[in-house]
C-alpha cells in the first residue's frame, strides 16, 4: 500500500501526462470549439456597499470570530448580521441581498486573515491541532458491533451487522465485480446540525461520504475465506462540525473490531483545510489540520486522508483554487499523518484488537466438497439441504468451487449440519464392528431400518429386537419400537450389494446365545 513519499511522488511523477491530456484538449478547442459568448458578469455587491458593510461590521464580527463554541459563535454572528442589516438597510432599501453577500465576505476576510497573520484558527487553535477526542466501544449492546467517535463536535455513531455471504450485495453493473460483502452506508440526519428536516432516500453527499469511508476500509478487511461473512456498516452522524465522513472511518474501524472483524490494521481518517493570499507579492500556503464547517465553507481545500499507521488506503481533494502545488498537497499528506497517528492512540485506547464475536452474531464455518458432490448435497429438488437445515436450524450456502458456508447461532447447530454434509459428500466407508447411536425411520413386519449416516440404513431384523427383550413373541413391532426413537447398533454384515445387517448393541451374553 501507499505511504504518504509514495503518493507525493506520484502527484510529481502525474504532471507530465496530465499536461499532455490539458495540451490535447487545448488542440481539440481549437479545431472544434464553439464562438464563446459576451455575458455581462452581475457582481454579488458593488463597492460602496462593501466599505459601508466593513466598517458597520468589521470590529464586532472579529469578536465573535474569536468564540471557540460552534452554537455560541453562529448565535452571535447572526445577531451581528441582523443587526447590521437592519441598520444599513435604512439606507439601501433595495439592496438587502448585496448586504448580505457582503457580510459573507468580511466574515471570510477576517477568518483568512486571522489563520495567515496569527497563525490562529476560529476556535483558538494552532494549525495543526485536533479537537478533542473520544473513543467508546460496545455502546449498544443487542447489536453485533458498534462503537461512537467523537472529535469536537463531530460525533459519529458506528454500527456492524454480520450476516450469512448469501446476503452479499448483488450488483447489476458493467464492473467485472458482481456483488460485494462490505456494505457501508452513511447517514446524515437533519438533527445532526440542530435542524428538522426530511428523512428520506439518500442524496449524492450521503452515497459520496459512504462510498469514501468504504473506500478507506477495504484494503484492511480479511478475506472472504478468512471471515466467510457479508458485513453491513452503518455510519450515523449524531453531530457535525467537520468532516463527518472520516469520522465515520474512526467509528468502522471500532465497530468492526467490537464485532469481531479480524481487520488487518486500524484506520482513521482527517480532513485538512488550506488558506492561502499573496503576502508580498508571493503566493503563502497555510495548511490547517482538522478543519471545521466553517473553515471548509471559506478555506481553499477540503482533502481528506485515511489511512493506518504505515500506509494510505483513501484521499479526497476538494478545492476552490485554479491549482495547487505538489508540494504542499505532499506536505499536508506528512501533516495529516501525524494528526492520523494522534486519532489511533486513542482509538487503541478504546480498542486495539478484535472481540470475541456477540453470542446473537452467527457463527460461520465452511467446509470444501467435491464439484461433483455438489449435486449429492443439494439432493434431489434441494430435498437433503432443506432436511438438513431443517433438522440442525443452520443456514447453507453454496459455492460453485465446492466450498459450503454453513451458519447459525449457535456453533453446535453448524457442526451438526456439518457433519451431515461430510457424511454425504466425504463419507466414510462403513465397516463390519463400527457402532452407531441410529435412528429409527421405518418399521417393516421382518424388523426395522435404522439410518446410520446421511443416506445410509441398516436393518435391524426382527430377531435381533426380540433378543432386547429377552427372547419374547413380537406380534406387532410397534408395540416396542417407535420411528424417530435412538438405538444403538452395531454393523454385523455387509452383502455384496452393500446392505447392511445390523444387531443389537451391549447385548448380555446370554442374549447373545439364543
Amino acid at each position: 500500500m501507499p505511504t504518504e513519499e509514495i503518493v507525493g511522488q506520484g502527484l510529481e511523477a502525474a504532471k507530465p501526462f496530465i499536461r499532455t491530456l490539458c495540451e490535447a484538449q487545448l488542440a481539440l478547442a481549437k479545431l472544434a470549439a464553439k464562438p464563446t459568448g459576451e455575458f455581462p458578469v452581475f457582481l454579488d455587491y458593488q463597492d460602496d456597499i462593501y466599505a459601508v458593510v466593513e466598517k458597520a461590521a468589521k470590529d464586532d464580527l472579529a469578536k465573535a470570530l474569536t468564540i471557540a463554541g460552534k452554537q455560541d459563535r453562529e448565535t452571535k454572528l447572526d445577531e451581528i448580521n441582523k443587526s447590521v442589516t437592519e441598520k444599513i438597510t435604512t439606507d439601501f432599501p433595495e439592496r438587502t441581498k448585496e448586504i448580505s453577500a457582503a457580510l459573507r465576505s468580511v466574515t471570510k476576510k477576517l477568518v483568512r486573515q486571522r489563520v495567515l497573520r496569527d497563525k490562529i484558527r476560529i476556535d483558538g487553535r494552532g494549525l495543526r491541532d485536533i479537537r478533542a477526542l473520544t473513543a467508546e466501544v460496545e455502546v449498544i449492546p443487542r447489536v453485533h458491533g458498534s462503537a461512537i467517535f467523537e472529535r469536537g463536535e463531530t460525533q459519529i455513531l458506528g454500527i456492524t451487522t454480520l450476516n450469512m455471504l448469501k446476503m452479499e450485495q448483488q450488483l447489476d453493473t458493467l464492473s467485472p465485480e458482481d456483488h460485494k460483502r462490505y456494505m457501508h452506508n452513511y447517514n446524515f440526519p437533519p438533527y445532526s446540525v440542530g435542524e428538522t428536516g426530511r428523512v428520506g432516500s439518500p442524496k449524492r453527499r450521503e452515497i459520496g461520504h459512504g462510498a469514501l469511508a468504504e473506500r478507506a476500509l477495504v484494503p484492511v478487511l480479511p478475506t472472504r475465506e478468512e471471515f466467510p461473512y457479508a458485513i453491513r456498516q452503518v455510519s450515523e452522524a449524531l453531530g457535525s462540525n467537520g468532516s463527518t465522513s472520516m469520522g465515520s472511518v474512526c467509528a468502522s474501524t471500532m465497530s468492526l473490531l467490537n464485532a469481531g472483524v479480524p481487520l488487518k490494521a486500524a484506520v482513521a481518517g482527517i480532513a485538512m483545510g488550506l488558506i492561502s493570499d499573496d503576502v508580498d507579492g508571493k503566493t503563502e500556503y497555510v495548511a490547517l489540520t482538522d478543519i471545521l464547517g466553517a473553515e471548509d465553507a471559506f478555506g481553499d481545500m477540503d482533502f481528506k486522508v485515511a489511512g493506518t499507521k504505515e500506509f494510505v488506503t483513501a484521499l479526497q481533494l476538494d478545492t476552490k483554487l485554479d491549482g495547487i502545488p505538489a508540494s504542499v498537497l505532499s506536505a499536508a499528506l506528512l501533516q495529516a499523518k501525524e494528526a492520523r497517528l494522534a486519532i489511533l492512540d486513542v482509538m487503541n485506547q478504546a480498542i486495539s484488537s478484535p472481540d470475541e464475536m456477540s453470542l446473537l452474531a452467527p457463527r460461520i464455518i465452511s467446509i470444501k466438497v467435491p464439484v461433483d458432490m455438489i449435486g449429492a448435497v443439494i439432493g434431489p429438488k434441494g430435498k437433503m439441504i432443506n432436511q438438513i437445515q431443517d433438522e440442525t436450524g443452520a443456514d447453507i450456502t453454496i459455492e460453485d468451487d465446492g466450498t459450503i458456508y454453513i451458519g447459525a447461532t449457535e456453533g453446535s447447530a453448524a457442526e451438526a449440519a456439518k457433519a451431515q454434509i461430510n457424511a454425504i459428500a466425504n463419507p466414510v466407508q462403513l465397516s463390519v464392528g463400527d457402532k452407531f447411536n441410529g435412528s429409527v425411520v421405518k418399521l417393516a413386519t421382518f424388523g426395522a431400518f435404522i439410518n446410520l449416516a446421511p443416506g445410509k440404513d441398516g436393518l435391524l431384523h426382527i430377531s435381533q429386537i426380540r433378543k432386547m427383550h429377552g427372547g419374547k413373541r413380537i406380534e406387532n413391532l410397534e408395540e416396542v419400537m417407535k420411528v424417530g426413537e435412538k438405538i444403538e447398533v452395531v454393523i454385523n454384515e455387509i452383502d455384496p450389494k452393500g446392505k447392511y445387517s445390523l444387531v443389537p448393541a451391549n447385548l448380555p451374553e446370554e442374549a447373545k446365545s439364543e
